[in-house]
């Protein structure tokens, strides 16, 4: 598929109404930097447009099943929560957010004291969160469109940095970590995670083996935006040390991603929360998707008792601290 080249979505100008504080130096700085903002930096801001457009198209579907999402990945929320030393009153960033989370958890572990912001270069992602925000009642919470490797805020801004499931597919890695650093404040951690070998993973393999039968599935490029792409240890690692990080580390966590869903419901929102699965399922006839269906379900009965599904799962959880100037 063609990447083509258009605009990112427009940022919105930030008025009082929707300031946490009107004097917070940090929205502040936020406005500031939308208004007067060069050329130079908007030119800069262009992330993939493919992923991008990826992610906004599975954006009502990752609103429509967020609860079940949050509770399956809460077990690296809190991984990222514990290495990034979180705690109340902090004021935290989570990059590529989605509809929201970890930032709403790690709002509720700051406090009203303490401030979240969560950026994602997708606007119907940042709509979602802005919805659940509303809906759930934070006031300690905001989110904006932007991309990783552009944040809009002065350096040494946050106590920590996190993102979840979201650096596999910054443009370019290094720079989203630098720019992540920068914006972080001296001796503060930021925290990363990605996904641990697809084998280790049967929320991932179990339908990818079923699927490959019918839909070729060539192995991206090695470096290719990818579910997968920092599943090699020490990979990602280094790029955090390459991005300027002192004190580099990574561990394994292996946890399981649990969902009260029957196997029915389970595949239904998997089946939905994919892009790449929805964009396979599009291609068969009918005939060859209830044959799919039908094999997935079997597979997928391996992990359930009274409707509770459950898979053992390995994410590599990477961080690193900002030095202290001298």
């Amino acid at each position: 598929m063609a990447v083509e080249t258009c605009a990112i979505p427009p940022f919105r100008i930030l008025t009082k109404r929707v300031l946490l504080r009107s004097d917070n130096e940090v929205n502040g700085a936020l406005y500031e930097w939308r208004v007067n903002r060069p050329v130079g930096i908007l030119l800069l801001m262009q992330p993939d447009q493919e992923v991008i457009s990826a992610w906004r198209d599975s954006a009502r579907f990752w609103e429509k099943h967020r609860e079940i999402i949050r509770q399956m990945f809460a077990p690296v929320t809190q991984a990222l929560v514990e290495e990034a030393l979180i705690g109340t009153g902090q004021t935290v960033l989570d990059v590529a957010t989605g509809p929201g989370e970890p930032a709403l958890t790690i709002a509720a572990r700051v406090g009203p004291e303490g401030k979240v912001f969560g950026f994602d270069p997708a606007q119907e992602m940042v709509d979602a969160a802005r919805r659940a925000t509303d809906r759930l009642g934070f006031r300690n919470a905001q989110f904006e469109v932007a991309s990783a490797d552009t944040l809009p805020f002065p350096a040494d801004t946050f106590d920590a940095v996190v993102s979840r499931f979201g650096v596999m597919f910054f443009p370019s890695p290094v720079d989203g970590i630098r720019e992540m650093l920068r914006v972080l404040k001296p001796g503060r951690k930021l925290a990363l995670a990605v996904w641990h070998f697809a084998d280790r993973n049967p929320f991932h393999c179990v339908l990818s083996r079923v699927m490959e039968r019918y839909v070729d599935s060539p192995a991206p490029a090695p470096d290719a935006p990818d579910g997968f792409r920092f599943a090699t240890p020490g990979k990602l690692q280094d790029v955090v040390a390459e991005a300027g990080a002192m004190v580099p580390s990574e561990r394994l966590l292996q946890f399981k991603i649990e969902a009260s869903l029957s196997v029915e419901d389970f595949w239904a929102l998997r089946s939905e929360m994919s892009q790449k699965l929805r964009e396979k399922l599009a291609t068969l006839s009918r005939e060859q998707a209830s044959q799919v269906k039908r094999q997935m379900l079997e597979a997928l009965r391996g992990y359930s008792t009274e409707g509770e599904m459950s898979f053992p799962a390995e994410v590599l959880i990477v961080s690193g601290t900002k030095n202290r100037p001298r």
